[in-house]
């Protein structure tokens, strides 16, 4: 049985319970970070150095973090039928394509939005650093709408791990910027990978903090 450490609120944290959830794998959710503390503590730095979740860990005394890695391992492992991990050695490329776009573009995006909503007291909320982190997570979401407007899922016909990470920011976004644009593309692909059962359980149910 796997353990996955991290607690349930991280989006990143999300991203390998997402998999998990897709994949059907045993395991162990053992919270740590945030208002559970515990990632700074020796014990903990000995498997993760960086101090920050998810953590994962096997039976064999395996480690791996970094969300996106932890994603990528566990469906070349377990995925032998192709739920997360394309065959197609292009579309594979660009389900990470995806993924790394995520942490490298909409991540920034969309912090200020989310810190000052969400952990920052009304009174001392930066209203100018929200509006401009609202504003270029829509940009950037516009990106998206406009790749769906020729693929079912980002990278390509069918569902893949490129959406898992996306689509736990997009489920920011809706939140976080209620006076969106209409995004007809993106509002599709949303309505279906919400519907999943592992985006239910360990997304959609969970409220941000």
């Amino acid at each position: 049985m796997i353990k996955i450490w991290g607690r349930n609120t991280s989006s990143n944290v999300q991203k390998a319970m997402w998999a998990v959830g897709e994949l059907g794998l045993e395991h162990t959710r053992i919270d740590v970070g945030g208002a559970f503390g515990k990632n700074k503590e020796p014990a903990y730095l000995a498997m993760n150095p960086n101090g920050l979740v998810p953590t994962l860990e096997e039976e064999d005394g395996f480690l791996l973090w970094e969300s996106n890695s932890i994603v990528r391992y566990l469906a070349g492992k377990h995925d032998k039928n192709c739920i997360l991990e394309p065959k197609d050695p292009k579309q594979r490329a660009l389900a990470s394509q995806w993924m790394d776009w995520q942490l490298s573009v909409v991540a920034p995006a969309i912090f200020q939005a989310f810190w000052g909503l969400i952990r920052t007291p009304p009174e001392k909320r930066d209203a100018a650093a929200i509006k401009t982190s609202q504003d270029k997570t829509t940009d950037v979401m516009k990106m998206l709408d406009t790749q769906l407007a020729k693929t079912a899922y980002v990278a390509g016909p069918a569902f893949s791990y490129g959406d898992i990470p996306v689509g736990i920011m997009c489920y920011r976004f809706r939140q976080l910027v209620p006076g969106r644009p209409l995004m007809p593309n993106l509002d599709r692909w949303y309505d279906a990978i919400s519907k999943r059962k592992p985006f239910q359980d360990h997304v959609g149910s969970v409220p941000l903090s």
